[in-house]
This record gives C-alpha cells, structure tokens and sequence, in this order.
C-alpha cells in the first residue's frame, strides 16, 4: 500500500520520449524541455469552426413561427392560386411537385430571420404541413393520379429540402466563416 503512494522514480517525457531519471523538481524534461505533465486536451480552434454550425437548442416560439409560415405558403401556392389563376391546376403529383420548392424556400427564409441556430424548427413545421397536405392532394386528385406512398415519399423529400433551405438560411445570416489562424 505505501509503494502505491509513493511518486515514480523515473518518467518518460510526453514530447520527446526521454527517460528523466529521477524526475526533475521543476517539472521540465532534461533532454527537451517540455513540461512533464500529462497532456491535456484543449478545445482549439477546430473544434470552435466544426461547432459553429451546431444548432443550440430548440425554439417552440420560432417552431410556431414556422408552422405558420409553411402552412401559409403552401396553402396559397397549392391551393389559393389556381383558385385566381384559372391556367394553374396544382392537384395530385403537381401539387407535391409545387410543395417541395416551396417548403425549401419557406425553410430558407425563416433560417435567414431566426435569431441563433435555427435548423429543426422549420422542419418539424414542414413535416407538421406535409400530412395535411398529403391528404389534401391525395383526396382531390383527379387526372394526375398517385399511388399515396409516393405522396409520402415527395413529401419526405420536401422535408429533405427544408432542411437544406434552412441550412443555407442559416449559412447566410452567419456570413462567411472566419479564416483559420496560423
């Protein structure tokens, strides 16, 4: 037990590789130089750049906030503007089809006016839009007809492009990343 306690006689150096027999009191390394201590993980500079893009936390006011919007915009786009334009027929796989960019935009610009990371908000809005729509779409096809499953599959694919459109968003407001230092 008392052996246990007692420091090392001789230790090699983290750098060098150097054996210091007996251990210097000061704590340097006689061939190198270097401090004996065990290294130490720091949190450098990369670590810094890889967790810029890193979303935070979650935001239920700006998941809301986002649930509106989509809901907006794919309401008017899909269903309110063949109702004025007469020339426009957006049902079944047209109206998947029209869904897509639209919730990318959507996610684009609500990644461009959120405060912080804001990457899953507009996304679990768009999935939140994308099962009535789906439905909507599916009931009321007509000519333009659709197995559902590919109404699932486009729709999981405009919740793919959501969540590009919000990374771009973000990627925009963030501005140009800062220059590595030497």
């Amino acid at each position: 037990m008392a052996a246990a306690s007692k420091p090392p006689s001789s230790v090699n150096c983290p750098s060098c590789g150097a054996k210091n027999s007996p251990v210097p009191a000061n704590g340097r390394c006689v061939s190198c130089g270097a401090t004996m201590e065990a290294l130490k993980p720091t949190r450098g500079g990369e670590a810094e750049r890889h967790r810029r893009y890193q979303q935070d936390g979650f935001s239920v006011v700006w998941m809301l906030l986002a649930l509106l919007v989509q809901s907006v915009l794919t309401a008017a786009l899909v269903i309110g503007l063949p109702m004025v334009v007469g020339a426009l027929d957006f049902e079944g796989s047209n109206g998947m089809a029209v869904c897509i960019p639209v919730w990318f935009v959507g996610g684009m610009l609500l990644g461009m006016i959120s405060p912080g990371k804001t990457f899953i908000e507009p996304v679990i809005a768009s999935f939140l839009v994308a099962i009535p729509t789906v439905f909507y779409l599916a009931k009321g096809q007509t000519v333009r007809t659709m197995p559902l499953f590919m109404y699932v599959i486009m729709a999981l694919i405009g919740v793919l492009f959501t969540l590009i459109g919000s990374y771009i968003g973000e990627r925009i407001q963030m501005g140009p990343p800062p220059k590595p230092a030497e």
